[in-house]
């Protein structure tokens, strides 16, 4: 997973080609850190399909705003620089999954 924040989310996300997943996450925020493992496994299983990052919104809070990142964790879908779909709060990996097969 590529570690993105202010300096290089606009060309790794914005000006990707295909399909990006962003994981927006905070230390502090328990349930993220509990999924993050599970994403980058995603990362693994989709790679060459998918380009997989992930924001510390504690660090980018501006960027996480502008983004209209709300709440954590959140998991964004990025097609072409587009935001295509978001999953917040109650997210589990199965639905990070079945988000990914429905965009793929």
């Amino acid at each position: 997973m590529i570690e993105v924040d202010k300096t290089n989310f606009e060309d790794e996300v914005l000006k990707a080609e295909g399909l990006v997943v962003v994981d927006f996450w905070s230390p502090k925020c328990e349930p993220c850190k509990e999924l993050m493992p599970h994403v980058a496994k995603l990362a693994e299983k989709y790679q060459g399909k998918a380009k997989f990052c992930k924001l510390d919104t504690a660090a980018n809070r501006r960027l996480a705003i502008s983004q209209k990142v709300l709440g954590l964790p959140t998991i964004a879908f990025y097609k072409n620089g587009e935001k295509v779909a978001e999953l917040t709060q109650e997210v589990t990996v199965e639905d990070v999954e079945a988000k990914l097969n429905e965009l793929v």
